[in-house]
């Protein structure tokens, strides 16, 4: 007699389990980006739609007949061409100077061995863990000893100083990936240790100093604390400052006006990154660099 064999399963039914188990991790994981989307998405429709809308309150609706009177009502020196200016010369001067300043820093903890680099590197990141609120009094004080309060050149000075701690850190990691091999390679032709750095080393950590760059300057861009303290006459504040005259008493807000003022205030962040975006989708150009 011959044995009585059992049906095997085929490889299909053993898979059918797993695609529906991955199927059903993948239909998570789309509905919780979905869910993130919309919780990002629902304050710039409210944003776009109330710019556009002379009657605009807290509620997101599509307005009956759109408009641009709120845009007409910014066309004002005084409520966004100076404020906004303020801000430019402001930011762009801090982070010019934070750059500037983070890579002659980062230079020699990338490229020199010190016993004291690692507590140095420590402090630096403490310093980065400290709220501005706690240390705004004393530093007050000190700009109304040397006589740097309600100066937009000092402001830049405190600005570009607290985003200097975190931008050293980035600037080091992005200095280590160049190869020492090119710097030396550029003091044999008789450059300096600064001729290499400059024409060498920045180069080819273009994507880095475009993330240091983005970074120092939409959080310099956004800040409202700092310039509210230190700037005390009105034709001196940044419109990080100025947006919150649309905040009238009992309150009555314009919510237009400072929907559109919003709209206006991003605009040259967003220009920011768009210029220098195919700095940060690139990698360092260290092809053919090194020769064989």
């Amino acid at each position: 007699m011959r044995a009585h064999r059992t049906p095997r399963r085929s490889a299909s039914a053993h898979r059918t389990p797993k695609l529906r188990r991955a199927t059903r991790q993948r239909l998570a994981a789309d509905a919780a980006l979905l869910v993130a989307a919309l919780a990002f998405a629902v304050p710039l429709a409210w944003l776009v739609l109330s710019s556009v809308d002379e009657h605009a309150s807290l509620d997101v609706s599509v307005p009956s007949h759109p408009t641009l009177a709120n845009f007409d009502a910014l066309m004002d020196p005084e409520i966004t061409y100076r404020p906004m200016l303020n801000s430019l010369l402001l930011c762009g001067g801090a982070t010019a100077l934070t750059i500037a300043c983070a890579t002659l820093a980062a230079y020699p903890l990338s490229r020199f061995r010190s016993r004291f680099k690692r507590p140095y590197l420590m402090a630096v990141l403490f310093t980065t863990c400290l709220p501005v609120t706690a240390i705004m009094v004393p530093v007050y004080g000190l700009f109304v000893q040397i006589n740097l309060i309600d100066t937009l050149s000092g402001t830049a000075l405190f600005l570009a100083a607290t985003q200097l701690p975190f931008a050293i850190w980035l600037m080091k990691n992005f200095m280590d990936a160049i190869p020492v091999s090119l710097e030396e390679a550029a003091w044999t032709d008789g450059a300096n240790p600064m001729q290499a750095l400059v024409r060498v080393v920045l180069p080819l950590m273009g994507p880095g100093v475009a993330v240091v760059t983005v970074y120092s300057f939409i959080m310099m861009w956004g800040n409202f604390f700092v310039p509210f303290m230190l700037l005390l006459t009105p034709d001196q504040l940044p419109a990080s400052v100025s947006i919150f005259t649309f905040f009238g008493y009992r309150g009555e807000v314009a919510y237009g006006q400072l929907a559109a003022f919003s709209i206006l205030y991003s605009t040259p962040v967003i220009l920011l990154y768009v210029l220098i975006s195919r700095r940060l989708g690139g990698g360092f150009a260290l092809g053919g660099a090194v020769k064989g």
